[in-house]
């Protein structure tokens, strides 16, 4: 099956929302075309669905998703990711905090790696994580303007 996506308009800007025949594998902060391997597909159930519950999640009438996902990474990386997926809205964690929640104290930089290498930001709240010193620190690579509304729409600012 190829990849489907989606695309939807959103208070951090356009975002891309992609499937394989598993589940939600990536929501990018683009609008992507369609190529070889993916497919533009708005019509789809999955999709629609996932951005229903974004929108949800926008309106402040969400606080978490119920929608399949299939992403691949390392071990470490699901870990991380796993961790991710426990921080409650309206709250935030540190890298560190999330290293030893792990079992790895001392990979608080591969934690922000993997934070960063996250492929469904959002419905894995990467944005969550701040830096030890409260300052909110890299997103997505250079998104700070997301993180920055995202936890203010969450009301941790």
């Amino acid at each position: 099956m190829k990849r489907l996506f989606i695309h939807m308009l959103s208070p951090i800007g356009p975002l891309s929302i992609v499937r394989n025949e598993k589940g939600i594998c990536s929501i990018q902060f683009s609008l992507l075309q369609e190529e070889e391997d993916r497919v533009f597909q708005p019509d789809d159930v999955l999709l629609k669905e996932a951005v229903r519950q974004l929108g949800e999640y926008f309106e402040q009438n969400r606080t978490d998703f119920d929608l399949p996902i299939d992403i691949t990474g390392t071990d470490f990386q699901q870990a991380v990711w796993n961790a991710l997926r426990h921080i409650p809205i309206g709250e935030t964690r540190s890298y560190s905090e999330i290293a030893e929640r792990i079992g790895n104290k001392k990979a608080v930089r591969a934690v922000g790696q993997a934070n960063k290498a996250n492929p469904v930001p959002i419905v894995i709240p990467c944005h969550r994580v701040i830096g030890k010193n409260q300052s909110l620190t890299g997103y997505a690579g250079k998104e700070i303007d997301k993180k920055r509304k995202l936890l203010k729409l969450e009301g941790v600012l």
